[in-house]
């Protein structure tokens, strides 16, 4: 019987923003220099205003709301031009982790799946430019499901899909608030920083 086992991007499958500091891999950090926009306005007024309240859960396309946004940087470019500058940059993957999903995918014991909060654009360059859809089964993101993790609905949309499960499912994140909320909704989940996190776990381990 396979097991269902599902892998954040940010901070596990690709080395950039993390949910612990030490561990973040900054995709901007030479962003003033390459498009003349500063980082941090970027971030407070664009990355925690309209793209995590609108774009992430798929209310308004990136390129939208790049367009709107962008002039008030000083960027007169191309949104289009900029979007893949930012999904060039973070685009880091973490290789050994994914070495470990090619050995369990090898093994035969589990359906492997990506559970992310992305928005249509960069989840699609994972899965195709990145190669994710040549490991994975899917990718259940937020701007799919039109919410984000760990809301409990977000777990029941992957949970219809992948259909009855003979026991929980496996997450590695690094995100505590969203391995809490995983958790509570009956999935076995790990906090994730090093790639022994997942090669360490008994089940992996027994499978490899």
């Amino acid at each position: 019987m396979t097991r269902a086992v599902f892998f954040d991007v940010d901070g596990v499958l690709v080395h950039g923003y993390h949910a612990n500091p030490q561990r973040v891999r900054a995709w901007d950090a030479t962003m003033l220099a390459d498009t003349g926009i500063d980082p941090e306005r970027f971030r407070s007024e664009f990355i925690f205003d309209i793209f995590m309240k609108k774009v992430i859960v798929g209310q308004m396309a990136l390129i939208d709301a790049l367009e709107r946004r962008l002039p008030a940087f000083g960027y007169r470019g191309s949104p289009m031009a900029f979007a893949h500058y930012w999904l060039q940059q973070d685009s880091v993957l973490n290789q050994p982790l994914l070495d470990v999903v090619r050995r369990l995918k090898q093994s035969g014991a589990a359906r492997l799946y990506v559970a992310t909060n992305q928005e249509h654009l960069r989840a699609n360059w994972l899965w195709g430019h990145l190669g994710l859809s040549e490991l994975f089964e899917d990718i259940f993101y937020s701007a799919r499901v039109g919410l984000q993790k760990p809301d409990p609905r977000y777990f029941n949309f992957i949970e219809q899909r992948i259909g009855p499960q003979a026991e929980p499912p496996l997450f590695f994140d690094d995100s505590p608030k969203v391995i809490d909320g995983a958790l509570k909704h009956g999935w076995e989940a790990v906090l994730f920083e090093t790639v022994d996190d997942c090669t360490n776990h008994p089940w992996i381990a027994a499978r490899l």
